[in-house]
């Protein structure tokens, strides 16, 4: 009687201890998709920067919001995974007491930006992730007239790289918080026409980009 009691314990607990388990293996298994905002600044880089005169702000700030999707394998403590992104962002060039916050491009607001890469991270709980990222970005930034409207027929459009790092945190179900920060730097660049007018190259470009993202996702 009482090995029977004891062995319906047992078999209790373990039924209860499973679906945890099996929840704690699959935190940061699979595919997932993300909804992103936080907050980014783009601004000319150490080779075009006006070092001359700290008080000259070259840079352009806003809000970058979008969506990302990606895929991990948990591989016991380590997650290795793929990730590709689609943002926009409200910043843009402006005159501030009469000072023009160019950055290298001339007249411009920030477009979407795309993403590809890869990350790999470790496990500091069973539910917390810490991770470091990299991969290619590709930027446009919109042209405008002088009179600061908008024309959308022709755009900036650049390559670069991207690295950062972040936190995840497994919420309950399928469900995840993450914040990071990244940083991309442009390199190369040309103005994008539509029609049938050629693309012209700019040359020699140097734009960094940091970011501070906050995302909100489900597993599947």
């Amino acid at each position: 009687m009482k090995t029977t009691a004891a062995l319906l314990v047992a078999g209790s607990m373990l039924a209860a201890a499973t679906p945890a388990m099996a929840q704690e293996s699959e935190n940061f298994d699979g595919f997932r998709l993300e909804a992103l905002a936080g907050y980014d600044v783009s601004q000319a880089g150490s080779s075009i920067d006006d070092d001359a005169n700290p008080n000259n702000d070259q840079s352009i700030d806003g809000l970058s919001y979008g969506v990302g999707a990606g895929y991990d394998f948990n591989a016991g403590g380590v997650v290795l995974g793929l990730e590709a992104e689609y943002t926009g962002s409200t910043a843009e060039t402006e005159f501030e007491d009469g000072d023009f916050e160019g950055i290298g491009l001339g007249n411009v607001e920030a477009g979407r930006d795309l993403y590809l890469g890869a990350r790999v991270g470790v496990k500091a709980a069973p539910d917390l992730l810490v991770y470091a990222k990299g991969g290619y970005t590709n930027a446009t930034f919109n042209l405008r007239s002088s009179d600061g409207t908008t024309e959308f027929d022709s755009d900036i459009d650049t390559d670069g790289y991207r690295v950062g790092a972040g936190i995840e945190y497994a919420l309950s179900g399928n469900t995840f918080a993450k914040v990071e920060y990244r940083y991309s730097n442009y390199s190369d660049a040309e103005i994008d026409f539509e029609g049938d007018a050629p693309d012209v190259s700019i040359p020699d470009i140097d734009l960094d980009r940091h970011q501070v993202m906050a995302g909100f996702g489900m597993r599947f």
